[in-house]
């Protein structure tokens, strides 16, 4: 029988090795921190949701790889399970040319800060990484939200699922085929659940982002 001295020791072997990976990874949000760097979260697909800390995350090289919905090469570091890992980021799809776009720019701006506030760290879900993934091309290479409007229905009802919210209270998801109006029904009809179950105790600026986005989406029907 192993002593408990050595199970401690081995458990934080384990801790220390699962902060020290490399991987690719979505970016879903990031903040300022100190002078010129900045606390990033990304969403990796066997690790889930994690945070580094990325030196000179503001300065001119990385500024444009420190974009929400950027694809990237992720290296991950810590010394001990406690501490902030250092991140060290490569950009391998850039989402920057879509951002200047005002509809395609509020669509991907909701999906990356809807995932950075809900799911919980280094839990991983690899439905929604893969999901997030194809809403985020959908929203790049559809020509209009016709498009890529479906897909986002479709993650966030997959988001309440594997959260614990599915069920049937939500609408069902339209087909990629159905018109406009059809696709839209179904995302307003999604806003009480996010708002009730998933965003409750977060700030209402999160939800805010996905009003913006309803706002804009609705002058498609005029």
């Amino acid at each position: 029988m192993r002593c408990p001295v050595y199970l401690f020791r081995t458990l934080t072997r384990l801790c220390t090795m699962a902060m020290n990976l490399r991987a690719p990874a979505i970016l879903v949000s990031s903040r300022p921190h100190g002078e010129t760097a900045v606390i990033a979260r990304m969403l990796t697909r066997e690790h889930g949701l994690v945070a580094g800390y990325v030196a000179g995350g503001r300065g001119r090289r990385l500024r444009p790889v420190v974009i929400p919905g950027n694809s990237l090469d992720l290296e991950l570091r810590a010394k001990s399970d406690s501490q902030l890992p250092f991140a060290r980021i490569e950009l391998a799809t850039s989402r920057a040319p879509w951002m200047r776009e005002p509809l395609p720019a509020a669509a991907i701006q909701w999906a990356c800060a809807l995932t950075a506030s809900t799911l919980p760290e280094r839990n991983p879900y690899p439905l929604l990484h893969d999901g997030l993934a194809a809403l985020l091309d959908a929203i790049c290479h559809a020509p209009s939200a016709r498009g890529w409007l479906a897909a986002m229905v479709g993650y966030e009802t997959m988001l309440l699922r594997e959260l614990g919210y599915g069920g049937g209270e939500g609408p069902a998801r339209p087909d990629t085929h159905a018109d406009f109006d059809e696709q839209f029904d179904a995302f307003r009809q999604l806003h009480r659940p996010i708002r009730d179950y998933l965003l409750a105790e977060r700030p209402g600026g999160v939800m805010a982002a996905r009003v913006a986005l309803g706002e804009r989406l609705a002058r498609m029907q005029d």
